[in-house]
């Protein structure tokens, strides 16, 4: 049971502050925002039922924001708490008390919000009892954002400190926590800095139509900033009529990673909404990932995995989507320097083309589910042996 502390101190959000912060956000601060984001909290399993270390949420546009805090939880429960050993097995580090996840809510949270920060100042906003801002024609009310209260932070401790007391407003179900704490990645990078990361005409904002959130929400949690340019660095675009002009990708490697798959569309594919080596190898092996536009997080617990060769021959993979649903899986990259597995791979296309089928060295890929094709963009031409039946899609 969580204590909940009456909200003290913070300066209360003034009607240039809420309308600017609704537009950044949303695009408008003259109509409502979506609902879910005042009725999604974080919350977890439950600690004595399966998959206790997963937040879960309905298929909304809260779940990239949800995937990307997800995925930092996994690193603390991993790699970060100081009360796990490294001799324990995934299926216990996996298993927290409720005291445990909420010790790895609060600390994921902190440290998102403080490398957005850059490690300098940190804003945080939480609501209070009473609207401070009237329900008007240019502000229309949705019952957080004209009640929050602005705390800023320059210490991490006294951030964590702060976020551990008032953690109950993130788990308020139903209740706006996914929304508080995407409120204060925003005002923590700031609103002016959120439109130039975003390198889109003006009006433009933050969410955009998407069913499950926009990759920008992703790239401000992993990065630090809204950039929709996944590659790595400072690219210069433009042609013989216009001047190039810069495209901010990721500045440096991230903690956590990211892979996109976006369907069979090879412009898509090769544009730079594909990550680049900052996002696909990062310096934990865990990745957000984005498939065909639903989100999910990937995840295996040898940190080796990604400083050692031999290590990314053959190893587990596990795939968490915050529907609550997880699958493991082999992924054995040797199969392509296997001379038996390749002379088999090429026996099977042969027999298919017998068959009357249209089938080419491709086949596998053409036959692949979602998830399989997602992983191929990280690790091509590798064989993926799901432990259980395969996922017929990422509708879930």
């Amino acid at each position: 049971m969580v204590t909940r502390i009456k909200l003290t101190g913070g300066v209360p959000i003034t009607l240039e502050q809420a309308i600017d912060l609704r537009q950044t956000v949303f695009g408008s601060a003259a109509a409502p925002p979506r609902g879910e984001w005042t009725r999604t909290g974080l919350i977890f399993g439950q600690p004595n039922q399966e998959l206790p270390y997963g937040l879960r949420c309905p298929r909304n546009a809260t779940r990239g924001l949800q995937s990307v805090l997800q995925a930092f939880i996994i690193k603390y429960f991993l790699f970060d708490s100081r009360v796990m050993e490294k001799s324990l097995p995934l299926d216990v580090l996996l298993k927290p008390t409720e005291a445990q996840q909420h010790e790895a809510l609060w600390q994921s949270i902190s440290t998102i919000l403080w490398t957005i920060g850059e490690k300098i100042k940190v804003v945080v906003v939480l609501p209070g009892e009473i609207p401070h801002i009237p329900h008007s024609h240019t502000y229309f009310q949705d019952s957080v954002t004209e009640k929050l209260y602005i705390f800023e932070f320059t210490n991490l401790e006294d951030l964590q400190i702060f976020i551990k007391r008032y953690l109950f407003f993130f788990l308020e179900d139903p209740g706006p926590g996914a929304l508080l704490f995407l409120y204060s990645a925003v005002l923590t990078r700031q609103t002016a800095k959120i439109k130039t990361d975003l390198d889109a005409p003006k009006g433009a904002h933050l969410m955009g139509p998407f069913e499950e959130g926009s990759l920008n929400v992703v790239t401000l949690l992993l990065a630090g900033r809204a950039t929709p340019y996944l590659h790595n660095g400072v690219v210069y675009v433009g042609d013989e009529d216009h001047y190039a002009l810069p495209q901010f990708g990721i500045l440096q490697r991230s903690s956590i990673g990211l892979i996109v798959w976006e369907g069979d569309n090879e412009a898509v594919q090769a544009s730079s909404r594909q990550p680049g080596s900052r996002l696909k190898t990062p310096a934990i092996p865990i990745w957000v990932t984005s498939c065909c536009g639903h989100y999910g997080v990937v995840f295996n617990s040898n940190r080796e995995l990604l400083r050692n060769y031999h290590a990314e021959k053959r190893f587990e993979l596990h795939y968490y989507t915050c529907a609550g649903c997880h699958l493991s899986m082999t992924v054995d990259t040797r199969s392509h320097e296997d001379p038996e597995a390749m002379l088999q791979r090429q026996n099977s296309t042969a027999a298919s083309s017998k068959e009357g089928s249209n089938s080419t060295p491709n086949t596998q890929d053409i036959v692949a589910t979602p998830l399989e094709r997602l992983i191929h963009t990280k690790w091509m031409d590798a064989k993926i042996t799901f432990h259980g039946p395969a996922p017929p899609s990422l509708n879930y």
